[in-house]
């Protein structure tokens, strides 16, 4: 009986070992979002270049568009983002920047000198957009169709590969 007890703790330990190393196997970037097929969040946000006009969600509806949310202090965004330009340069949807908690100037100077691809950057210097649509850290990257739900979620940088192999299957689907 005494035997017994010591190998309750044991098997707890295997067993929970077991989770711990099939977890460390997830990649973090295959992590589904909840919002995919939902709407998108609401919003109403400046702009960056000209903070006196706010975009709405509402006001992209009835287009397909890309939602990049990106910060002038984040590294694989500066990685990632010749990859936007060149991106927004051969495929015809609109992309909008989400600007996420960064500073107005650093961000302006930062498209200046990489180059802009957005049709507009939206200004989320609270983070309180970033959260509503679950953003985990910079960069990330959302599909949003023509009824506004949420169709396509990239966590971290976008590569050569996703581009062609996720995103671009998901906007040619949605008929962009």
């Amino acid at each position: 009986m005494k035997s017994l007890r010591f190998l309750i703790p044991l098997a707890l330990f295997i067993v929970l070992a077991g989770f711990l190393a099939a977890g460390l196997k997830l990649d973090p970037r295959e992590v589904p979002s909840p919002l995919i097929g939902k709407p998108a969040p609401a919003f109403a946000l400046p702009r960056l270049d000209d903070p006196a006009v706010t975009i709405k969600r509402d006001d992209l509806l009835g287009k397909v568009w890309v939602l990049n949310v990106w910060a002038s202090w984040c590294a694989p965004c500066r990685e990632e983002h010749p990859l936007v330009v060149a991106f927004a340069k051969r495929n015809n949807v609109p992309i909008y920047g989400l600007n996420y908690k960064d500073q107005t100037a650093a961000a302006q100077g930062w498209l200046r000198q990489l180059g802009n691809p957005y049709t507009a950057t939206l200004v989320d210097a609270d983070g309180r957009a970033g959260i509503d649509f679950g953003v985990y850290g910079v960069p990330e990257t959302f599909v949003i169709d023509k009824q506004g739900v949420v169709r396509f979620k990239q966590i971290g940088p976008l590569s050569d590969d996703a581009i062609r192999k996720k995103l671009e299957p998901v906007l040619k689907e949605l008929g962009a």
